[in-house]
């Protein structure tokens, strides 16, 4: 048999692999959605549309794999899980978006692609020396001060780590302090789980672990460290079902907004008890589906983390397996901007304040 035919033969197993999975996974989905068969009760809440923002440049690339976002100042600073894979050499770039132009786009004043402005990411090969290196997961700023979480570890056992940085003021690089990181604890061992998400305040980071629902994490606490890293105490964190992938921080510094989501990829993480779709109902493709898609406010308080009375932000949902969104942002008091990781693809979106 030639070279060639034997890589036509794998090639044709390759494919034949891959749509068997497809398969049984929209099969899955089917199933599962067939459980919760029935319609939207007549005062369900509404849901919020998500606007998609069109992107050009490497963002553009549906693999781009985005994991967190903050503001600099008026510049959206976008991060990649992989910063190192954006580029051939080095450790990579980070990605801003002007918020001008985020609003000129919205306002129907450009509909030109926004186009992202890549900054060098100095990581004095971090990732090389950590070992087990699982990518960066979410960033937030204090002025010119970043405070990123790195997620290491693997099947066995998972690790979270939170390490500072230094934006310059012309966002010409960022560097990070390669030699001061700090181990963040993990309440349970959840492969390719640590913590996803944080909120800087003016003395001290907190950082929320990914998974929190009754049924995984029977003791869920927020992680405090001062702005050496050094911890201090933990705060007590409410039940959150399924997964909690980013945060943005109000205004007044007390409230937050975090993503929670279940989509096709999180089904290890299903639950049959919801208590705030149980509360607050379930709106109309959220009713159909066994996906969800929401945004769910938070107060914190010196004695602990707790769920506000708002009722969650429950997103239309528009793609049966759901959206992996990954990365959070407060545009103002007008909404939220919210990015995917890969899957479906690489989306950037706006939700309005409801």
């Amino acid at each position: 048999m030639t070279m060639r035919k034997q890589i036509q033969i794998v090639f044709w197993v390759f494919v034949v692999v891959s749509v068997l999975i497809t398969v049984f996974a929209i099969n899955e989905v089917f199933y599962r959605q067939a459980k919760r068969a029935g319609t939207a009760p007549y005062n369900s809440p509404i849901e919020q549309p998500v606007t998609p923002i069109a992107l050009s440049g490497p963002l553009a690339d549906g693999y781009a794999e985005v994991s967190g976002m903050a503001w600099f100042h008026d510049y959206l600073i976008i991060l990649p899980q992989y910063p190192h894979r954006m580029t051939k050499s080095g450790d990579g770039v980070i990605f801003a978006l002007r918020k001008a132009d985020i609003l000129a786009y919205l306002d129907g004043k450009s509909k030109t692609p926004l186009e992202p402005i890549a900054i060098p990411f100095v990581a004095s090969d971090l990732r090389k020396k950590i070992g087990s290196f699982e990518g960066f997961e979410t960033i937030g700023f204090l002025g010119e001060r970043a405070f990123l979480t790195i997620e290491i570890g693997g099947v066995d056992l998972m690790k979270g780590l939170l390490i500072s940085a230094q934006m310059a003021p012309d966002m010409s690089k960022l560097v990070l302090d390669a030699g001061n990181f700090v181990e963040i604890p993990q309440p349970v061992n959840i492969s390719n789980k640590a913590d996803e998400a944080l909120i800087v305040l003016d003395d001290r980071v907190i950082t929320f672990y990914e998974v929190n629902g009754a049924g995984f994490n029977s003791k869920p606490v927020a992680h405090v460290f001062n702005f050496d890293l050094q911890p201090q105490n933990d705060l007590p964190f409410p039940a959150l079902e399924y997964r909690l992938t980013d945060a943005a921080l109000t205004s007044d510094g007390n409230h937050f907004w975090v993503i929670n989501t279940l989509f096709i990829g999180d089904f290890d993480l299903e639950t049959e008890f919801d208590s705030l779709a149980d509360t607050f109902g379930r709106g109309s493709t959220h009713s159909r589906y066994n996906i969800v898609e929401r945004l769910v406010e938070m107060q914190y308080d010196p004695k602990g983390i707790t769920l506000t009375a708002a009722p969650p932000i429950q997103l239309e949902l528009d793609f049966i397996a759901g959206n992996n969104w990954e990365a959070l942002a407060l545009l103002d008091e007008r909404g939220f901007l919210l990015m995917t990781d890969k899957f479906p693809t690489t989306i950037l979106g706006f939700v309005p304040m409801p």
